[in-house]
């Protein structure tokens, strides 16, 4: 009898921590495919010609970040003017692919991305390298909170 008490109470503690375990897997995979589907979705904006859809997966604020060869820009609206400067046209903007080489979570609101992206512009050249995106979960939507390519 005190066997049977001492399963029963162990069921009891472990079966939710093993459900946790598996309602945090679950969140985290469709964390990881929310945030490769607005980077899927950004490639099909830029490569149809359409940079302010594209921005769309950045946070549209003043704290977002963008790291480039020129610097650091500070806010939405500057990184935007920033885009379509150096993307004037469809030739400057040329055909985009990311691969995507790491996503990493390290809190339930904060994600990782590593990746490298290849631009490929017949008429200007092509134009490749590299970026890391700071993602944040605010009201519920991964935005890119800091991107640094180069």
């Amino acid at each position: 009898m005190n066997r049977f008490l001492l399963f029963l109470l162990l069921g009891l503690f472990i079966q939710p921590i093993f459900g946790q375990q598996t309602s945090a897997t679950e969140l985290a995979n469709s964390d990881r495919r929310a945030i490769l589907a607005i980077l899927k979705r950004q490639t099909q904006d830029w490569n149809a010609g359409k940079v302010d859809k594209f921005m769309v997966g950045y946070w549209p604020s003043d704290s977002l970040t963008f790291i480039g060869k020129a610097g650091i820009t500070y806010g939405y609206q500057a990184t935007l003017a920033n885009y379509k400067k150096r993307y004037p046209d469809r030739a400057s903007m040329g055909t985009l692919k990311f691969d995507i080489l790491q996503l990493d979570f390290h809190a339930p609101n904060v994600a990782y991305v590593i990746g490298r992206f290849h631009l490929t512009r017949p008429k200007v050249g092509d134009a490749e390298g590299h970026f890391t995106l700071l993602w944040r979960k605010i009201k519920n939507r991964w935005v890119i909170v800091s991107d640094h390519s180069s």
